[in-house]
């Protein structure tokens, strides 16, 4: 692992003298130089206006509401998609429609997005299906809908293929010619701008008797899924993420999520982002890798605090076989991989029959992570049907993943029975007996498209932090900074430490003092999933300045995410 600094893109200035200088840099280092970078405001939010598509959409749902049609949302089985639907349907009913149900496709019985079995499974068939987080791929689910009479607005983050559906109206930011300035929506935060936008037609239409409803209720919803989408974090979705963030932390949470908050052992009053990404976002999830997403929309439209801890109960007894599965899955998936960097594999794809398809994509990324190379991993697409596959993966920096399948469909028409995605995640579908002709093609690509510089994995951080300055003060400030995530990462440190005294804490982790050679200080310290191993006397560590809260009492700690011998 190479270590490399992050460096300042410009000297701060105007900040007050109350932001620590280390933050001030750290800011500095992700291009925010001056206090107005971070100030995120919801008057500093994007306007609708400027997202293509939105007069059709909104003109169709405003005659939708006063037609009393019904309305029907098909979401996705990620937490991007259950929050979009749940956003969706809340935010539907606030606004005046009577009749709003939503489905979600089974990724084992319907595939993925708005496909013809889906629609064809809609019964009663309503009048209007909107989609969320999907559809822009959706050409035979749509034209099977509009044969069976139903309109179809669809909404949707992700890239366009060749060929669009012909529905009614689409929303995407990403199509081609789209004049929004922010590319990196989440499915939770497209559908958000449909309602504020809908909100503005109704007004202008006298749609309503008082005061028009207040949307920003739905923001911790929109707040989860743009997290847990991974996403980028440009300003106008810290913008969102920080108001749902506050909404939750002042006790204002929809009751699903208040529940699941609890169920992951974290504290309302000081959530923050990667909270929502690593304790929220996955209980969520596994209800859609390894059963069905119903459950997960249900704990977020339910306004009922103790049937919302049932569910949110039954969502962490999911999540927990999940981490198991995944657990056996990435172990057989590494026995596969050893040794792999010795015959130069760039591009790599893993097959194995007894895999779980819910729960490839998370085998590709602790592969990714490992191997520093674009992984796809590969399942049957259910018990009942292994003659397909359906594999889901992921990339690093420098290939775009999805325009790498693009190619390869190009080239070889076929192979690939369908695909789409982001640059740095995708999914696709294939015949079992293609699979080495993809892994192959796979590879090739790879080779092709990446520079051998790039297979070098980097940890970057923001440099060594001062001495003395290792302080409750600096961590509050960080922890209450942000928020932090993809395109905007968490800071990390690296200094040199000499291990003062250690202890094996749970199984396979450690709990350190870590002495500071330049004054003497002794540091708390932490580090997880290390084995039964003894950490070095000295070390370089790479960290997170923490807030330690034990007991109501609040302390600095280092989390520990690398360490390594100093040369």
């Amino acid at each position: 692992m190479e270590l490399r600094r992050r460096e300042l893109q410009g000297e701060p200035s105007g900040w007050d003298a109350a932001v620590h200088p280390v933050l001030q840099r750290i800011y500095a280092a992700r291009g925010v130089l001056q206090p107005d970078g971070v100030a995120h405001r919801l008057q500093r939010l994007l306007p609708p206006q400027s997202l293509g598509g939105l007069d059709a959409a909104t003109e169709l749902l405003a005659e939708a509401i006063r037609g009393d049609w019904s309305i029907l949302i098909a979401g996705d089985y990620d937490c991007d998609g259950a929050t979009g639907t749940a956003v969706a349907v809340r935010g539907l009913r606030m606004l005046g429609a009577k009749h709003v149900g939503y489905a979600v496709p089974n990724r084992f019985v319907h595939g993925y997005g708005l496909t013809p079995a889906l629609v064809d499974s809609l019964q009663p068939c309503p009048q209007l299906i909107v989609t969320v987080d999907n559809g822009v791929a959706s050409v035979a689910g749509v034209a099977r809908a509009r044969e069976l009479g139903m309109r179809v607005i669809v909404t949707d983050h992700h890239l366009p293929g060749e060929q669009l559906p012909d529905c009614d109206a689409m929303v995407n930011p990403n199509l081609a010619g789209d004049g929004f300035p922010s590319k990196a929506l989440a499915g939770v935060g497209v559908m958000f701008y449909l309602l504020l936008a809908l909100r503005a037609k109704l007004r202008g239409q006298g749609m309503f008797a008082a005061e028009a409803p207040d949307l920003s209720v739905l923001l911790d919803l929109v707040a989860l899924g743009t997290v847990a989408d991974l996403v980028p974090l440009d300003f106008n979705n810290r913008v969102l993420v920080e108001a749902g963030l506050r909404r939750i932390r002042s006790g204002r949470a929809c009751a699903g999520i208040a529940a699941l908050v609890e169920c992951g052992k974290r504290s309302m009053a000081t959530l923050c982002a990667s909270d929502l990404g690593f304790a929220v976002g996955p209980r969520l999830n596994a209800a859609g890798r390894l059963e069905d997403m119903q459950l997960g929309v249900e704990c977020l439209l339910i306004d009922d605090a103790a049937q919302a801890r049932r569910y949110a109960g039954e969502l962490d007894t999911i999540n927990r076989e999940r981490r198991d599965l995944q657990a056996s899955m990435v172990a057989e998936a590494e026995v596969m991989t050893a040794g792999l960097r010795d015959i130069d594999s760039v591009g790599v794809a893993l097959y194995e029959p007894s895999w779980h398809a819910g729960v490839v994509g998370l085998v590709a990324s602790k592969l990714k992570e490992r191997l520093h190379r674009p992984v796809i991993s590969f399942a049957p697409a259910s018990e009942d049907d292994l003659e397909h596959l359906r594999g889901s993966g992921r990339s690093i920096p420098g290939f775009h993943l999805r325009d790498a399948l693009a190619m390869i469909d190009a080239r070889q028409p076929g192979l690939i029975e369908r695909f789409g995605g982001h640059a740095m995640a995708a999914g696709l579908s294939l015949r079992a007996v293609d699979f080495p002709r993809f892994a192959a093609a796979f590879d090739a690509a790879a080779r092709e498209l990446i520079a051998p510089e790039r297979l070098q994995a980097a940890l970057y951080t923001d440099g060594e932090l001062p001495a003395g300055s290792l302080s409750l003060e600096l961590a509050l400030q960080l922890r209450n900074a942000g928020p932090w995530g993809q395109a905007f990462p968490e800071p990390l440190f690296d200094n040199l430490f000499e291990c003062a005294h250690w202890k094996p804490m749970g199984e396979g982790h450690w709990r350190l003092g870590l002495r500071d050679p330049r004054d003497g200080s002794i540091h708390d310290a932490v580090m997880f999933n290390v084995g039964t191993t003894a950490p070095p006397s000295r070390l370089r560590a790479v960290y997170e300045l923490v807030v330690n809260d034990w007991q109501g009492r609040e302390s600095p700690r280092l989390l520990l995410r690398h360490i390594e011998e100093p040369m």
